[in-house]
């Protein structure tokens, strides 16, 4: 029998992403498990036993922000990382909180990812940009955290907003601004 690297459970509702990364992961040596929603890795954490998690966040049904603490729990000896295309300060926040290892933009390498599972070691050689966070991202972030403080309730955080649902609506389904 070959020694492994690990096993990881990679949860993205993206086929084509789970497929390209469970590649690259086998490649270093890791056993992988591919889920496509957050109620299939519940499923497969407990009999795969994963070393390593990989969650998306914004999967239809159940989110991954909800079910990662349930995922840990399941696997407790599991490092788990969050890779999102969504990404805002208040989820990150959210996820470190509940016991994510790291969290982490789309796209990221796999290398990325191996050093993100390791922990903080590797950030403090990441530069911080010295150019402001343009007005745009700033929405984006407030909305964010004004739909986390409404548990994700889009009529109320429209309300709190002073702003249409359905203008709302539209703001949500585009992908975040960068800086």
């Amino acid at each position: 029998m070959t020694e492994t690297a690990g096993r990881i459970l990679l949860v993205d509702d993206d086929p084509v992403f789970t497929s390209v990364m469970a590649r690259g992961f086998e490649r270093r040596g890791f056993l992988t498990c591919r889920c496509g929603s957050a109620e299939e890795a519940l499923a497969a954490c407990g009999e795969f036993a994963p070393s390593h998690i990989l969650l998306d966040l914004n999967m239809p049904g159940t989110s991954g922000l909800v079910v990662l603490p349930r995922l840990l729990a399941a696997a407790p000896q599991a490092s788990l990382v969050v890779l999102t295309g969504y990404s805002s300060i208040v989820t990150a926040v959210e996820a470190t909180r509940a016991g994510a290892t790291n969290y982490l933009c789309k796209p990221a390498t796999i290398e990325e990812v191996l050093t993100a599972f390791a922990g903080s070691a590797g950030l403090a050689d990441t530069p911080i940009p010295n150019d402001p966070i343009s007005i745009d991202r700033l929405e984006w972030e407030h909305i964010q955290r004004v739909l986390q403080e409404n548990e994700g309730n889009v009529s109320a955080t429209a309300r709190a907003l002073g702003m249409h649902r359905r203008t709302l609506q539209r703001k949500l389904q585009k992908r975040p601004v960068r800086r």
